[in-house]
């Protein structure tokens, strides 16, 4: 029956004919995006990409992700009620690298195809990763605090969680940058944790503060250890003394920009990646070719062009309209 009704679509599109509302209901791919959390900002502009994918490329969107983004074992279980409620095709960001493994792996073998996003994957069983290029991203990030900084002083970074790909290849990549080319910058810090949350940020970056009372620049890898790290140092009368480069955008880290407290940010697409995420998953559904390795880009955000039209798509998409 699916199979016919397929063909009659394909029938009705070549004839140039108007598609009814009831074939194309029928015709929808059910498809669960999982994000590593459901909190963040970040979160819900993915979710939002999702959502504009689905709408456009009919596709049913699926929007389950735990709350917490250290809860491995909550989204293990996710991944496993889709399988078992056989979707048509998981679209995941994994929350860690190898304990995620399994699960996809579980999918492929009931015939679900798996588009890994924004984290990568200690596997070969998914069909496709879309991500940020992180290592370029955390490099990016060490030539604009390496700029700001004059190529030297003391730097310390805070890092984000273990098991989280994403983010270690962005610290990986910041601190590859800064040895290579800005020697005269000692990183007097670079193996203390924020945690998933923003509360937990904010008390490892007080603490690194209140230890390391001179330095002169920061960098953190992602928007809670960002905006954990900008309070820290605004409560602590440092904001803006401190040279301070982040990643991902929010509208508290842009607003800290704007006053001067950030020096720049490393923005992602995670509209964008969310977006080419369900596309990879629909393109495969249908049989179409689909590139192992999806990258999407990078912009470094300052306050001199955050309010360029192309910085404005990227840092302030119209998520609203996607999430009503």
């Amino acid at each position: 029956m699916f199979r016919t009704i397929r063909m009659m679509l394909a029938m009705t599109l070549v004839l140039g004919l108007t598609v009814p509302a009831w074939s194309m209901d029928r015709l929808a791919y059910k498809i669960a995006v999982i994000p590593k959390g459901t909190t963040h900002v970040f979160w819900k502009t993915i979710h939002a990409g999702a959502a504009k994918a689905g709408k456009e490329l009919g596709a049913e969107i699926l929007w389950v992700g735990p709350e917490k983004e250290d809860d491995r074992k909550q989204q293990i279980e996710v991944v496993q009620n889709f399988v078992s409620r056989k979707v048509d095709a998981i679209v995941l960001a994994p929350l860690d690298d190898k304990a995620l493994a399994a699960p996809v792996a579980a999918a492929k073998k009931k015939g679900i195809p798996v588009v890994i996003i924004d984290s990568g994957l200690k596997s070969s069983a998914h069909i496709s990763f879309v991500a940020t290029d992180n290592r370029a991203g955390g490099r990016l990030g060490a030539d604009r605090l390496g700029e700001v900084m004059g190529g030297k002083g003391t730097a310390l970074m805070l890092r984000y969680a273990e098991g989280s790909a994403s983010t270690r290849e962005r610290e990986e990549g910041f601190l590859e940058q800064m040895a290579e080319k800005y020697t005269g910058v000692k990183i007097v810090s670079s193996n203390q944790y924020g945690g998933v949350t923003r509360e937990s940020a904010l008390q490892a970056s007080q603490n690194l503060l209140n230890k390391f009372t001179d330095v002169e620049g920061v960098f953190c890898p992602n928007e809670s250890t960002a905006a954990g790290m900008l309070r820290a140092l605004q409560t602590s009368g440092k904001a803006g003394k401190v040279k301070f480069v982040g990643f991902d955008t929010s509208s508290d880290l842009l607003a800290g920009l704007k006053k001067g407290h950030i020096a720049g940010l490393v923005a992602q697409d995670p509209f964008g990646m969310a977006y080419l995420g369900v596309k990879a998953a629909v393109d495969h559904l249908e049989k179409r070719k689909v590139e192992k390795r999806i990258a999407t880009g990078l912009l470094m955000v300052t306050k001199e062009n955050m309010k360029d039209p192309k910085t404005k798509d990227v840092i302030d998409p119209d998520i609203k309209k996607w999430l009503k």
